[in-house]
């Protein structure tokens, strides 16, 4: 890529992704990815903040180049962009303080799970967790994570973004990543035909999981390792 500088879409509203930090600047697992494919490069980088639902706009129009932001992929989706490897987890999970020891479900037995009502890790709990487990169902996820919060339950399960933003503002639970529940993981978005980006980020993307870039990102916001990531 002969640009001096590349344009990336980048959330700003869904931690522990990206967030506006107190000092006003853009900060989360995509933001490190986007910067840290820039600095691969060897190209000054221009952040654009957008939205769930502009961000694929912003490729189709060349607002932006790559737009890293959590982005799952999927065939509706392949007709209008494309995709390169994965380069982090999207995941829900089973999370708890460090005090509390679950090495696998069967150690749910017996132990008060927090879990929002119908969410998708509310259907893979039902099906992973024994029947001794103690399943405590809320409306949304804000009462699923007061009720862990404030000590009514021993574990909470949820999604990354929920899990990445309550351990932030809550450090004194120790909270930390149990046990997986489902994985969905996360691809960087480029504009159709586009294949020679496509290919220099794909090489940055395996380069950071080959020499650990990749997890150590991952567990910088999400508490666990990236692990294997589809190409």
């Amino acid at each position: 890529m002969k640009a001096k500088k590349i344009t990336i879409a980048i959330p700003t509203d869904f931690p522990p992704y990206g967030f506006v930090g107190t000092d006003l600047k853009p900060q989360g697992l995509d933001i490190d990815m986007a910067n840290y494919i820039a600095a691969k490069m060897g190209v000054a980088i221009e952040l654009a903040p957008v939205t769930s639902a502009n961000r694929i706009a912003y490729l189709q129009t060349k607002k932006a180049e790559l737009v890293i932001s959590t982005l799952g992929k999927n065939p509706e989706r392949e007709k209008v962009i494309d995709f390169t490897a994965a380069y982090s987890p999207f995941f829900q999970a089973v999370f708890a303080p460090k005090s509390v020891a679950l090495k696998s479900f069967a150690d749910l037995g017996g132990k008060s799970i927090a879990v929002t009502r119908g969410a998708i890790e509310d259907q893979e709990l039902s099906k992973l967790a024994p029947s001794s487990a103690d399943i405590k169902r809320f409306e949304d996820n804000n009462a699923t994570v007061s009720a862990f919060v404030s000590g009514q339950v021993a574990a909470i399960a949820t999604g990354a973004s929920v899990a990445g933003n309550m351990m932030a503002k809550n450090p004194q639970l120790g909270t930390e990543y149990k046990l997986l529940l489902k994985d969905s993981p996360n691809f960087i978005g480029v504009g159709k035909g586009e294949d020679k980006l496509r290919l220099k980020v794909n090489e940055i993307i395996s380069e950071g999981k080959k020499n650990g870039d990749i997890d150590k990102m991952a567990v910088k916001w999400l508490g666990r390792p990236a692990g294997a990531l589809p190409d």
